[in-house]
């Protein structure tokens, strides 16, 4: 196939996950290339932007908000922290917890990240005019809503069993 040869953007099964699945991996290297000058992470902006929201929010509470394991987010703040973006404090009323801030570095780096995925979103919903969009992003809603539901209620179960 030359480069003048126009494919299809996908191929095989029509189903909701594929395209979802493959927007995520396409976005992310995107999202990765886009911030490697950084030296941050395609899986770590979501814990600067977070923090930057939350200051003083702890690991635990973290990891919370985003649905993302305990052990992930422990690496991913150990590695922001390595790079001067993040600093943890110990919590005075609880030594257990660390609460989580910006550093100086930190808080110059959130508004480059949040221009990046500013462009890379315009970019992503090309074609699709306000209406489209918002069509789009109301039908993910519910599915997103439809298969949480079936998770709680799978974990209900699960807990429910001797």
């Amino acid at each position: 196939m030359d480069n003048h040869t126009i494919r299809s953007c996908s191929e095989g099964t029509e189903t909701p996950g594929k395209y979802i699945s493959a927007i995520y991996r396409h976005l992310q290297i995107l999202i990765s290339d886009r911030l490697q000058p950084y030296r941050i992470g395609s899986g770590q902006y979501i814990f600067l932007l977070t923090i930057a929201k939350k200051e003083g929010i702890s690991q635990k509470a973290l990891s919370k908000e985003l649905l993302i394991d305990k052990t992930t987010t422990a690496k991913a703040i150990k590695k922001l922290e390595a790079e001067g973006y993040v600093q943890r404090e110990t919590d005075p009323n609880d030594k257990r917890y660390h609460l989580l801030y910006l550093t100086e570095s930190g808080g110059l780096v959130v508004p480059k990240i949040q221009t990046v995925l500013d462009e890379i979103h315009e970019k992503s919903r090309a074609g699709m005019d306000d209406d489209e969009y918002a069509l789009m992003l109301s039908l993910l809603e519910k599915m997103l809503c439809n298969v949480s539901e079936q998770v709680l209620q799978r974990r209900i179960n699960d807990d429910s069993t001797p």
